[in-house]
């Protein structure tokens, strides 16, 4: 194994897996939202660079297309739990997650039992458009975790009629709840139509594996 700086950059993504979800447990809401997003944004561009930087500097290794599927799946099979958790398991965001948590586990039992043949798994461009998607939605609801936090947090101790006037317009939004309230319906919004998007393309690439892995699942007779 070599310490090359792709090598570097994917072993960090797969420790930043699990700090996104210990984010929430040593940092009071809204700042371990703050460094949850971040974290996790990092992360994420260190997956088009790792890849990126290995081909362009020839320095592809065995532990680097061995390491990188296995962080970028820590990376969103981790988020999406702590997502899940936070959203009070939303059945918009729980159906999708469960499928592509489902998928994840299935292909990485595929590979392991075709074992010397996994290489027959190679990954699609369809596969990586997959990933690129799960990881702009989870920043996505992230940020709408963040946002339903400051509104929370602004709102705390007014009464619903006080806040559908300053809503209405009848009282001054000193707060500009109104912008956080449509910010935060636009996140949820976009954030559960990439998530569905993601689960739907998860799906086809687990069948499209599924399909490559048939033959090696007869029966020998």
């Amino acid at each position: 194994m070599r310490w090359t700086i792709p090598n570097i950059l994917t072993t960090l993504r797969l420790i930043a897996a699990p700090g996104v979800a210990i984010m929430f447990l040593y940092f009071a809401r809204p700042l371990a939202d703050w460094y949850a997003m971040i974290l996790f944004m990092l992360a994420s561009i260190t997956d088009f660079f790792d890849g990126y930087l290995a081909r362009l500097w020839k320095q592809e290794t065995n532990f680097g297309r061995m390491l990188d599927p296995v962080a970028d799946k820590a990376m969103v099979v981790i988020a999406l739990l702590v997502i899940v958790a936070l959203s009070g398991m939303d059945p918009w965001l729980l159906v999708p997650a469960t499928v592509i948590l489902f998928r994840e586990v299935f292909v990485s039992g595929l590979r392991e039992f075709l074992g010397s043949n996994a290489d027959k798994l190679q990954v699609t461009k369809l596969a990586k458009w997959k990933t690129t998607i799960q990881m702009v939605a989870i920043a996505v609801l992230f940020l709408k975790g963040l946002l339903v936090n400051y509104y929370s947090g602004f709102t705390a101790g007014m009464d619903q009629p006080f806040i559908d006037a300053i809503l209405g317009g009848d009282v001054e939004d000193v707060n500009r709840l109104g912008m956080f309230e449509a910010a935060t319906d636009w996140a949820r919004l976009i954030g559960r139509i990439l998530l569905w998007l993601a689960a739907i393309l998860t799906a086809i690439t687990g069948l499209d594996y599924f399909r490559k892995a048939l033959p090696f699942l007869k029966d020998i007779k």
